[in-house]
């Protein structure tokens, strides 16, 4: 009876020393990229696909958009109206690539198509107007329809009439001299047309 133990024990132990080592090596996990990673100069380029152009706008900080055009930047025509004919503060934004320079004018569809400013070769780094009697003294002032240098402001005999200012970005400097009139700016500016913005005011008698 020992004797079968013996040789039972030592079958055992031989197929124990036969039996491959347990491995001690670390394995590095595999990583699986996710739908959401992304490259820095991918993520990058998404985020300028997504920004929108920057729009080409008029505003100005005496009226808003339909509002009324307050009394100081009014004409002073006797009875009819009598403001101190400021030209109202004007700013834009936006002003498309290769811009060299603007023009604004202003005209009362209400009235005859009545042109109550006209300036041009206003310099391309200007991006505001401050307000100032019969507009201020920055590139060229055209001739309005009171026969008048720059700016003239609303005076309508009666009712209510819309007033819009249109700015110009043009791709030139225009070969006009004072006092141009707007048969000359519309004729002059055909072709370096780059943008326009309007804003429209309100004006009653």
């Amino acid at each position: 009876m020992k004797s079968t133990q013996v040789m039972w024990t030592t079958v055992v132990l031989a197929l124990g020393a036969c039996a491959p080592a347990l491995s001690t090596q670390t394995l590095e996990p595999v990583l699986t990229p996710t739908e959401n990673s992304l490259e820095p100069a991918q993520a990058s380029e998404e985020v300028e696909m997504e920004s929108a152009p920057i729009e080409f706008t008029l505003t100005s900080a005496a009226f808003s958009e339909g509002g009324t055009i307050p009394d100081q930047y009014t004409y002073n025509l006797g009875s009819q109206c009598n403001g101190d004919n400021f030209s109202p503060p004007l700013a834009w934004t936006g002003a498309p690539e290769g811009t060299q320079s603007f023009a604004v004018l202003m005209t009362d569809p209400d009235g005859g198509d009545w042109v109550h400013w006209l300036q041009f070769n206003i310099p391309a780094g200007t991006t505001q107007f401050a307000e100032v009697v019969a507009g201020p003294n920055v590139g060229t002032k055209g001739e309005n329809d009171f026969g008048e240098l720059g700016y003239g402001g609303p005076c309508p005999p009666s009712g209510t009439h819309r007033y819009v200012f249109t700015l110009y970005a043009l791709d030139a400097t225009l070969s006009l001299s004072e006092g141009a009139n707007r048969a000359d700016f519309e004729s002059a500016i055909k072709g370096h047309v780059l943008g326009t913005s309007q804003l429209t005011g309100l004006r009653s008698k």
